[in-house]
């Protein structure tokens, strides 16, 4: 009887923990922010690519068959942009901006971090689990937004927080979004690290 309770109780302590961490992100807007900033970079670092031939046989007249596809609305850029993304979120970490809100930041030096890194690395363990599901739910829509030209640089955090996650109301965000550009521009002008 006294292992079946000890049983019962780890086991419930045990779904309480991944009930916990799997809803671990409390600004939901934020963080996918944080995911769009990522994604974004990775436009913006995006070096000009040829079209891709895909015209590998030849015709009885000796031509080439096949396609020439555009790089920018092929499947292999999509892959490209969305694989590993949710890997470089574990670079991330919540920032404590004041007594009451906290920032997204990307973390350049774990070893110059002066908050509690244990803390910080489950952070950054959350919102790589929330970019998994995020891209999860979103993947065939953000692939054809992409493929279509509806990502660009600029517009990625409206495309993904607003139109398909639905993470973030357009005046919330707005607000949101100056409170964060203002406290990075407070933290460009100290010269501390983080």
């Amino acid at each position: 009887m006294a292992k079946s309770n000890l049983s019962l109780i780890f086991l419930l302590v045990v779904v309480v923990i991944f009930a916990v961490s799997a809803y671990g992100i409390d600004d939901k807007c934020a963080a996918c922010n944080a995911i769009a900033e990522e994604l974004e970079r990775g436009l913006l670092n995006e070096k000009p690519r040829n079209h891709l031939d895909m015209r590998h046989r030849l015709d009885s007249k000796g031509q080439r068959e096949g396609k020439l596809i555009d790089y920018r609305v092929s499947e292999l850029r999509v892959v490209e942009l969305l694989d590993g993304l949710c890997e470089k979120m574990q670079d991330y970490t919540l920032e404590k901006v004041d007594s009451s809100r906290r920032v997204w930041v990307k973390v350049n030096n774990w070893d110059n971090l002066r908050t509690d890194k244990q803390e910080a690395r489950a952070y950054a363990k959350d919102i790589s689990t929330f970019c998994g599901r995020l891209l999860e739910a979103t993947e065939d829509q953000l692939s054809e937004s992409i493929k279509k030209g509806f990502v660009k640089v600029g517009e990625v955090r409206k495309v993904l927080c607003h139109d398909l996650g639905r993470y973030c109301s357009q005046t919330r965000e707005k607000n949101r979004f100056s409170d964060n550009q203002k406290a990075i521009d407070d933290e460009d002008t100290s010269d501390g690290e983080l």
